[in-house]
């Protein structure tokens, strides 16, 4: 059997290759490794994933359908996961265009692939921002989703073609909303990222909303145990789960917990700004429809999360 996952050199796609790599799967990644953020933490991604022996990495745009077309005929994939997209709330207010060639035209055609190539089984990345300023939490997998940018709006899009090809096909969809995911091999885009670079080298970071923003911090590795159980669980037709701590945190709470690992003992190099257009206050995501599959859910407490982020990075050499 092998499995294809896209964005195999992004930060949970790495992950979830990884993770199924070590169940002895036979894992073929697809990246285009390019540069929305600076592209060492891919290249280092990849690089790992290339040393097992069954893993086989394309490095193409699933934009190609054509290409894309040819590798679904060649290896006859049995499930895919599907975590190639652009992200970035701020951004897709100001550049729409990118986020629907890379979010909806790609799925459009991992779709079209998976249909005709009897794939069984499609895990996809969805995100909490399909919920917007819905603040009926903890939210759940049926809240009224509220898209405030079109990021998110592509995500809502993804989670109805989906629905929609659950209907015209035999496929068995799973969309993953995940929440605010960190931990080793992160995004350095990402403000968990952001402040390792800060304790350590004393780069700039910018918090918005002057730290008042609340966040549904979720490890990595919680986030990948419970995608692994998901995928092993059998499902109807299409379903939706949040992929969340149920525990969100102030970013001020995240300044201060960092202070303790502060290396550099220069003046802070952080700066407040006001609130961004597109963003949300709060998230805060329900996991009881994982409870129900997942008996003891275990939640790494952020103080050990951040910590284990941080001795990944002192000695990474980012």
């Amino acid at each position: 059997m092998i499995i294809l996952v896209t964005g195999c050199a992004g930060f949970i796609g790495f992950n979830v290759a990884k993770s199924l790599l070590d169940k002895k799967h036979t894992v073929v990644g697809i990246d285009s490794l390019n540069n929305y953020y600076p592209n060492k933490i891919k290249i280092l991604r990849a690089k790992i994933l290339k040393k097992c022996k069954n893993f086989i990495f394309i490095k193409s745009d699933i934009s190609d359908k054509k290409k894309l077309d040819k590798i679904f005929k060649k290896y006859k994939f049995r499930d895919v996961f599907h975590f190639a997209a652009q992200p970035g709330v701020r951004r897709s207010v100001k550049y729409p265009k990118e986020y629907y060639d890379a979010n909806i035209t790609t799925f459009f055609n991992i779709l079209e692939c998976s249909k005709n190539y009897n794939i069984n089984k499609i895990l996809f990345a969805s995100s909490s921002s399909v919920y917007g300023d819905n603040s009926n939490f903890p939210l759940k997998e049926n809240s009224t989703r509220k898209p405030k940018n079109f990021y998110a709006l592509s995500k809502c899009i993804n989670e109805d073609m989906a629905k929609f090809y659950s209907k015209i096909s035999k496929i068995k969809f799973i969309a993953l909303r995940f929440f605010t995911i960190y931990g080793p091999y992160g995004r350095p885009d990402m403000l968990i990222w952001k402040m390792c670079e800060n304790s350590i080298q004393n780069t700039k970071v910018k918090i918005n909303n002057y730290g008042n923003h609340e966040r549904d911090f979720t490890y990595i590795d919680d986030a990948i145990k419970m995608i692994m159980k998901i995928y092993k669980t059998k499902f109807k037709d299409y379903e939706i789960f949040n992929i969340c701590s149920n525990n969100p945190v102030q970013l001020d709470k995240i300044m201060k917990i960092f202070d303790q690992y502060k290396i550099n003992k220069k003046k802070k190099n952080i700066y407040f700004q006001k609130f961004q257009s597109g963003d949300v206050l709060k998230t805060h995501g329900s996991n009881l429809k994982l409870k129900k599959i997942i008996k003891n859910l275990k939640i790494t407490n952020i103080k050990n999360g951040i910590k284990n982020t941080v001795n990944w990075y002192k000695n990474s050499h980012f």
